[in-house]
């Protein structure tokens, strides 16, 4: 396979660009693998990757019942942080960022990883209080973190609402080393690198069922014929639910939920940072693409639903919020607008854990922070199927947390059944 590199830009360039190598196979099934990984989105792309890259298992394959980064690997907004402050994410989500940082030399593939910041907007001073103690952590624990007074924020982003918004801004939380990346070159940076490592990744093959003896599985059944496993792990973010019940362990603390997702037409430059705000029930975040398309979402649709596609009430809702806290898009058309399913725990909070089967291994329950789990997500995911146990970092990712009453994120909600049941 070819190496990515300036000189080999130039040297193709001159032969038209017609020599290039595919960047990955397209390879038939084989009857056995060492792992088979189901999903083949930026997690289990990931996964496959680093089982290679760190621990020497190349007998892997990854399952897609579609095409490669086709569900919610393509459906985000490609946010990248680690502004976390208790124990279970500060650590992991560090991780995550320190890997993003050098994700493009690491793949050999420019996944357009753009440390422009992340800003969240306070609006009192209690809340500035708050976020002090949690930037605070971040300072101690190795990472950064700045907060910025009324007239730093002004002469950063001098084109917010501060005179006349629904919710006073009295200043803001900075990660300067947060920012954006390509999702779609994620996705294609891991799978060339797996590939490139001996990883088959298989498309249009659809799992029906998981095969098990007694408290192992063996295998899965696919649309492409039967494939037998060592060791099978699920990354599948919405359909996690169903995969669980093919292997017949009954339920999940999951519901499964639609987060939207909208772009608007190209804009001039206009935002250099990703800014968020969330007070009064409003959730929202906003960033500009490198094609000049204001990217933005909010909330997720507080209903259990499969279906990757939009609605009016939402487009209503964060069109406000947009609008609330950057009137100069009032007269921006909106260009399209999507959705992903999502994975969402009862705790807002992931699983990366062993399940009631010996060789079967779950990561699920990503709720808002699939993408800029991806890295670490894989790592320590790669990590945990090659020796059977978890890593320290992730000890507390597992599905008895609830039983031990242990709290890994901040807000602690996911989904309330009784509410939206």
């Amino acid at each position: 396979m070819t190496r990515y590199s300036a000189w080999s830009v130039f040297l193709h360039g001159l032969m038209g660009q017609r020599g290039w190598d595919r960047a990955w196979r397209d390879p038939e099934p084989r009857p056995h693998y060492d792992v088979v990984i189901v999903g083949a989105g930026l997690h289990g792309l990931a996964t496959a990757f680093y089982l290679a890259e760190n621990h020497g298992i190349r007998n892997v394959a990854v399952l897609e019942k579609g095409w490669l980064g086709g569900g919610n690997a393509g459906r985000n907004t490609t946010i990248v942080r680690s502004n976390y402050m208790m124990d279970g994410n500060r650590f992991f989500y560090e991780h995550s960022l320190k890997l993003w940082e050098n994700l493009s030399h690491t793949l050999n593939y420019n996944v357009m990883f753009s440390q422009r910041a992340h800003v969240t907007l306070l609006h009192s001073p209690p809340a500035m209080d708050a976020a002090a103690r949690r930037y605070n952590t971040l300072l101690l624990t190795g990472s950064d973190g700045e907060i910025w007074q009324l007239d730093t924020l002004k002469r950063e982003i001098p084109h917010l609402n501060y005179d006349n918004a629904r919710f006073p801004i009295v200043g803001a939380t900075v990660q300067r080393r947060a920012g954006t990346a390509r999702h779609d070159a994620v996705a294609w940076g891991y799978a060339r690198g797996a590939d490139s490592r001996g990883v088959d990744i298989i498309q249009n093959c659809e799992v029906t069922g998981i095969r098990r003896e007694g408290g192992r599985v063996t295998g899965v059944r696919t649309t492409r014929g039967d494939i037998g496993a060592g060791k099978i792990g699920l990354a599948v973010a919405g359909n996690t639910s169903r995969l669980w019940r093919m292997a017949d362990l009954g339920r999940l603390p999951i519901e499964t939920h639609k987060l939207q997702a909208f772009v608007s037409e190209p804009l001039k430059p206009l935002l250099d940072h990703v800014v968020v705000f969330g007070v009064g029930g409003a959730h929202f975040y906003i960033s500009q693409s490198d094609k000049g398309g204001m990217v933005f979402g909010g909330d997720l649709d507080w209903y259990k639903s499969y279906a990757q596609r939009g609605n009016l009430p939402i487009v209503q809702d964060v069109s406000e919020c947009a609008t609330s806290i950057l009137p100069c898009l009032g007269r921006v058309r909106l260009l399209r607008h999507w959705a992903g399913v999502m994975d969402m725990s009862m705790d807002g909070s992931p699983f990366i854990c062993r399940t009631p089967l010996e060789n079967l291994y779950l990561n699920a329950g990503w709720n808002y922070g699939g993408f800029k789990a991806s890295p670490a997500s894989g790592w320590f995911f790669a990590d945990l199927i090659a020796n059977g146990r978890p890593d320290p970092v992730i000890r507390n990712f597992d599905l008895q947390r609830f039983e031990r009453g242990v709290n890994i994120d901040e807000r602690g909600a996911g989904p309330d059944p009784k509410l939206h049941g």
